[in-house]
């Protein structure tokens, strides 16, 4: 396994995670709800009928983040992670027009595979569906599944951001304005590295997203490690913590989302330092 895909590993191989969301979704329990819309396969309904703990997961590390057979492997081994802590994975992903919540190994196995993969934010799932089309959803693809099939916890790698340079090029990750209109808890390990992460943050302020990073310190982490150089508004120390944080976010009924940052652990920090002081060379190179 390559440094690229331990480090993704990483983001979700954390003690912590699985007890983090187990005691999270037990907390907010009373926020599940079933979906209504039939484009969506609920085929984790049952576990949340069942009131057990869920968490979504992304697809975008299939179709566009890893070639075959890396890419289903890795898959394989981050939802063996989540139930190895008793939480039951629903990877989201869109197939021939129909948006599943909870992937089957056989769909693993299609979209790993599949050549002519879109990737699916909000702006594309109108698109998909009418032309009956396939596709890894992003952050905000996901967590509008996720929502609508009443999964109140998603965990990815790093979300999108505010480019460098944004401020002039308007590039700014759809991300961050799902985080602000769709109430869902984003368990990630920050912002992806190559991106402006002090205007990121600064416009979840402005999209009025909560941003606690888990642990004790308020340290903002980066993906690959686990300072950015910039803080978090908020830390939440423990799961039951971050448990009371969701229940409350949700419970207000503000709509917008809440992202925990959850920093790489320090045994792979050095590692992660290394790519990130190469991140650093080439943006500075370019």
């Amino acid at each position: 396994m390559s440094t690229g895909q331990r480090l993704f590993l990483l983001q979700t191989d954390d003690k912590h995670l699985g007890r983090l969301n187990s005691m999270m979704l037990g907390k907010v329990s009373t926020f599940l709800q079933r979906c209504g819309i039939p484009t969506f396969h609920r085929c984790r309904m049952h576990a949340l009928a069942e009131n057990k703990p869920v968490v979504a997961l992304e697809s975008t590390i299939i179709t566009h983040g890893m070639p075959y057979p890396q890419n289903l492997s890795t898959a394989q081994e981050v939802e063996a992670i989540v139930r190895a802590h008793g939480v039951t994975p629903a990877t989201v992903g869109v197939l021939q027009g129909r948006v599943h919540v909870g992937l089957t190994q056989e769909q693993l196995h299609f979209l790993s595979r599949s050549e002519a993969s879109l990737k699916v934010s909000r702006r594309d799932l109108p698109y998909a569906i009418s032309k009956g089309l396939s596709g890894g959803t992003t952050v905000s693809g996901t967590m509008i599944a996720a929502h609508r099939a009443g999964i109140p916890v998603f965990v990815t790698g790093g979300i999108g951001g505010v480019h460098r340079d944004g401020e002039s090029s308007m590039d700014v990750s759809a991300d961050l304005t799902e985080l602000g209109r769709t109430p869902i808890a984003v368990v990630s390990a920050g912002v992806k590295s190559i991106l402006d992460i002090g205007r990121t943050l600064e416009f979840l302020e402005t999209q009025g997203v909560c941003v606690a990073t888990f642990g004790n310190s308020r340290d903002f982490p980066a993906f690959f490690s686990p300072k950015s150089g910039f803080t978090s508004p908020y830390n939440v120390a423990d799961a039951e913590e971050a448990a009371k944080l969701i229940a409350s976010t949700l419970s207000l009924g503000l709509q917008n989302g809440l992202l925990l940052a959850v920093p790489i652990p320090e045994e792979h920090a050095a590692v992660g330092q290394l790519i990130q002081e190469a991140i650093q060379t080439a943006v500075a190179e370019a």
